[in-house]
């Protein structure tokens, strides 16, 4: 039997013709082909598998659920996405290049939310690096990080009033958490907070691999009057181990315009404004 690797190319966004001339297909057999796209393309929708299935969704749903209890997949809004992914935390390096273009589109709209002069927090991230070094030299700012990078990025800027905080620097991200880190937002107060995240989803909302981090991502939001997350569309139906914020704590997300126009609808109603660019 031929396989259905080729024909679940954009399996998420629908346009996909199913086996129907070749039979149904057994459940073991969806499986297969379930995780292999999902491998494949980094996620996998219920709607999308329904069609090429030529099943209904409650069915695509059991698939998924029998995947997830196998320890393959983990279930997400919608869909499903490959254990692998959530594993492995990539370091700051390996992060650069990935999606670089949908990034500088992202950072280049992000400056609209910058105030005309006033404070804003960067939070760790090759986004807000991205932001960091797009910001306007026209402007008294004053910048709080936690991030080694974006303050070596901004450090030498005159008009830029730099506050780094101190903690343990984790190697990963190169970011400062800890008690100590979150003790000095205590004494912050900012017009806005530019956060990255790795994972967004309706049902947990902001998600991150490590704990420490999560927790000085929760002090950056308190410390802020408007929080906007800057994401590309590859973070969206993520979920990961550690919760930051549901997404009623976050005022806008900025991300590309490869985010499925349904799944921004959804994050949307659930609080804050999506700006695609």
């Amino acid at each position: 039997m031929t396989g259905l690797g080729s024909t679940l190319v954009n399996i998420r966004c629908g346009d996909v013709r199913g086996p129907s001339d070749k039979g149904p297909m057994y459940a073991p057999e969806r499986h297969q082909e379930i995780l292999q796209t999902a491998r494949a393309q980094g996620r996998v929708d219920v709607a999308g598998l329904a069609k090429a299935f030529a099943v209904t969704t409650e069915t695509v749903r059991r698939d998924l659920t029998a995947l997830e209890r196998r320890g393959v997949l983990r279930r997400v809004h919608g869909g499903a996405i490959p254990v692998e992914r959530l594993s492995v935390e990539p370091d700051v390096a390996r992060r650069e290049g990935h999606a670089a273009a949908e990034k500088r589109r992202i950072a280049l709209a992000a400056l609209e939310e910058v105030p005309e002069g006033g404070s804003l927090i960067l939070d760790a991230g090759t986004t807000t690096a991205r932001l960091a070094e797009m910001l306007p030299t026209d402007r008294e700012l004053t910048v709080v990080t936690h991030s080694i990078p974006i303050a070596a990025l901004l450090v030498t800027r005159p008009n830029i009033h730099l506050h780094l905080l101190g903690g343990s620097v984790r190697p990963r991200t190169l970011a400062a958490v800890g008690d100590w880190t979150i003790a000095q937002l205590a004494d912050v107060f900012a017009d806005v907070v530019f956060m990255g995240t790795n994972g967004i989803s309706v049902e947990r909302g902001l998600t991150t691999p490590d704990r420490a981090e999560a927790s000085v991502k929760k002090a950056l939001i308190a410390s802020a009057r408007r929080t906007v997350v800057l994401a590309d569309h590859s973070k969206f139906g993520r979920e990961e181990f550690a919760l930051v914020a549901p997404l009623t704590a976050v005022d806008t997300i900025i991300t590309d315009d490869g985010l499925d126009a349904e799944l921004a609808a959804e994050v949307e109603n659930a609080g804050p404004r999506v700006v695609l660019v």
